[in-house]
């Protein structure tokens, strides 16, 4: 969108009542997909900030009501609506380790790499795992390790860090070790 484009969505009257119905209705049934199209909406046209914690909080809460269920029953895929649960957990263990709660960020990158069915997403939220287990902080995280000139060929990739400076599988076949000593102290987290 361009700048006018924008500013006529901005300022459309239609289309923020429209917009704003959605975001009610979509609150009301707990339809995830609907509240991820109003936050994009919400947050590409720059609007009220908090509404958009609002929407964004439910959109978490929605997401970890059905997290046992998942855990128990069933492998999320990026290819359904499950989309919207993935990027749900993936951004709210980004926010927490932007607010260095490690151990937050590793529980719910570990949960997230077993429940997930899609081996690259699977494969990078390891690398993922590995840096929270390294201490690092996401700064240096996305400095050193993450590929920031490449952008997905997928469009399902495209709310993930899936692209390094480095050869992903060798990197996690040597760094293993910790793999296995993260899932020995986290599997609890996968247990009913």
């Amino acid at each position: 969108m361009d700048k006018e484009q924008l500013h006529n969505a901005r300022t459309n009257p239609d289309f923020l009542k429209y917009l704003e119905e959605t975001r009610v209705d979509a609150i009301n049934t707990k339809n995830i997909v609907a509240l991820y199209e109003v936050l994009d909406s919400f947050l590409i046209l720059d609007l009220d900030e908090e509404k958009i914690n609002d929407i964004y909080q439910n959109i978490l809460q929605i997401s970890f009501e059905n997290v046992e269920e998942i855990i128990a029953k069933r492998k999320l895929k990026l290819d359904t609506d499950d989309l919207y649960y993935i990027r749900a957990f993936y951004e709210h263990a980004i926010e927490k380790w932007s607010y260095e709660n490690i151990q937050g960020a590793k529980e719910l990158i570990f949960v997230l790499s077993n429940i997930i069915e899609d081996q690259t997403l699977c494969n990078a939220l390891k690398s993922h795992l590995i840096a929270l287990s390294k201490n690092l902080d996401l700064d240096t995280f996305y400095q050193k390790e993450v590929d920031l000139s490449s952008s997905n060929s997928d469009e399902k990739y495209g709310y993930f860090i899936t692209n390094f400076n480095y050869d992903l599988e060798k990197y996690l076949e040597n760094n293993m070790n910790i793999l296995e000593k993260e899932y020995k102290n986290l599997k609890h987290l996968l247990e009913n």
